[in-house]
């Protein structure tokens, strides 16, 4: 019987993202010249980046091929970045081994068919609530959030909170 996701989300100490419709809507506006832009929601970066301040592993596997996505992810403080993954079970293994990270202990968010053999290989898989049906059906959770909407801030704030790390009391106290 699988487990309810919540047991689960006290093991993660890694998590693993898709980019296009997961950082992002999925929409790609293009220029007169050709320039492909995206939009990423300011809430999932500071997740991100909160998340990689308390020492939590994170990877990015995207078949997407965006220098600006990149840099704006390693503007976050994102090291393992692979760009051009059309098999994305091939980088995860690569990471998983370099750092030498249980899957056991790994949450994996994708939005479409190239994220689902990665996903079958953790112990949490994880999708954004407009993830096309095949991927919502293989996941552990599907954020009540859309992509590019804050199901990254989404499952990173769920993990840390659980784990007593999410410090959510930013606010000046009087003594």
């Amino acid at each position: 019987m699988k487990k309810n996701y919540k047991e689960l989300l006290a093991n993660i100490t890694t998590f693993v993202f898709d980019v296009d419709g997961v950082f992002t809507d999925g929409s790609i506006l293009i220029t007169n010249d050709g320039e492909m832009l995206r939009k990423m929601n300011v809430k999932d970066g500071y997740a991100l980046k909160t998340a990689l301040q308390k020492g939590y592993n994170v990877c990015i596997i995207t078949g997407g091929t965006n220098q600006g996505v990149k840099e704006r992810l390693k503007g976050l403080g994102v090291t393992d970045i692979y760009l051009g993954a059309h098999h994305k079970q091939d980088p995860l293994e690569e990471y998983l081994d370099i750092y030498d990270i249980n899957a056991e202990s790994v949450v994996y968010m994708g939005d479409d068919l190239p994220d689902i053999p990665p996903m079958k290989m953790v112990a949490l898989a994880a999708a954004p609530q407009n993830a096309v049906p095949e991927v919502k059906a293989i996941s552990d959770y599907v954020s009540h959030k859309n992509g590019g909407e804050g199901c990254v801030r989404d499952i990173i704030e769920q993990v840390l909170k659980v784990r007593g790390d999410w410090n959510d009391n930013f606010s000046a106290k009087n003594d």
